[in-house]
């Protein structure tokens, strides 16, 4: 049995990932249906070999379709996507709309898959912040083995996590830099060509901003309420590829060698840790692949228990689109859709 897709947001730059990712996977759709707003209905995006034309949202009926992979920003996500769970189409959110919601079910299919049946109360999924995927993912296996008492990560994140117009704005500035021109800042607070901002998403009371506090939260949900993290997130000029610096303190002693080895077999994950020139993962290489990277692993002799290590990812294909089809997948794999459609 073949599923009808919907992917609201298909002109953006998730939004397109999610599509070549459904046609990668040979994911089991016999109809995908691109949707976006009102001013991209008509544009044309790839899907496989196929062209599709971009619908319009606001008049577009999802009562006969399965599943909806949502990628159109929070607002549009807070005002369509209950009503669309609400005609039997099962949302999978990649904002953070709901990600803080009882209700609603935060995935990793690597970390916690089970909690993808809890979706039937609202028929939305949330996808986790980027930052957080590809942490989460490192950290499970981890905190199987020794117990996580506290997390130290400091990002490094691509402009492409900020949009179409961030990624414009880091190839405008580069060039403007070399030809002499004028540098203009308007997605970023400073300039990011050649720099480095220590700021994402708004500041909060406490000093921290959204992001890092994203970061927290998600990780408990997801992982262990009882895990201390604090995290530092910072745009770095690149294009595509989230890095992360983690630091962890376990309750219990682990190697560099078992954590190395623990990795090794995790699902998602690849360590690359050749202790030596080029022995490790950048996000030039981690670019259009699916998992999550892992090198630099080694002792933090400044705790009981400690260890650091590097992670990388491609932040619109795991950190966005592909957890996204993969939560899919499950809910197929698990027969969950037909489940949910009996008892409806």
């Amino acid at each position: 049995m073949g599923y009808k897709v919907a992917v609201v947001g298909a002109t953006g730059n998730v939004g397109r990932e999610m599509l070549d990712i459904l046609a990668e996977r040979a994911f089991p759709a016999d109809e995908v249906v691109a949707i976006a707003s009102r001013r991209s209905q008509g544009q044309e995006v790839s899907f496989g070999d196929k062209i599709l034309k971009v619908k319009a949202l606001d008049t577009y009926d999802f009562s006969d379709t399965d599943i909806c992979l949502m990628s159109a920003g929070g607002e549009a996500s807070k005002e369509w996507s209950p009503r669309i769970g609400q005609q039997g189409c099962v949302v999978i959110d990649n904002s953070s709309a709901f990600r803080y919601d009882a209700d609603v079910p935060l995935i990793v299919p690597e970390v916690n898959a089970d909690a993808v049946a809890g979706f039937t109360k609202r028929n939305i999924i949330a996808n986790p912040n980027c930052s957080t995927a590809q942490l989460v993912v490192a950290l499970k296996p981890l905190h199987e083995a020794a117990g996580i008492k506290r997390v130290v990560v400091s990002t490094y994140q691509s402009v492409s996590g900020a949009g179409k117009d961030a990624m414009d704005e880091l190839f405008n500035q580069t060039r403007a830099v070399f030809t002499a021109g004028e540098v203009t800042n308007t997605k970023f607070t400073k300039r990011i060509a050649f720099n480095v901002i220590p700021h994402i998403d708004v500041f909060m009371e406490d000093g921290y901003t959204k992001e890092e506090w994203k970061m927290v939260a998600e990780t408990k949900k997801m992982l262990d309420p009882k895990i201390k993290l604090t995290a530092t997130a910072v745009r770095v000029p690149v294009f595509i590829g989230h890095a992360e610096s983690v630091n962890v303190e376990f309750e219990r002693p682990i190697t560099p060698e078992q954590a190395t080895e623990i990795l090794r077999a995790a699902p998602g994950v690849l360590v690359v840790d050749k202790r030596e020139n080029g022995g490790y993962i950048t996000p030039h290489e981690a670019a259009g692949e699916d998992a999550t990277y892992i090198s630099r692993i080694r002792e933090d002799a400044t705790v009981e228990n400690g260890l650091a290590f590097w992670c990388v990812s491609d932040n619109l294909r795991k950190g966005a689109a592909l957890n996204a089809v993969q939560i899919a997948e499950v809910l197929i794999n698990r027969k969950l859709l037909q489940k949910a459609k009996q008892a409806a």
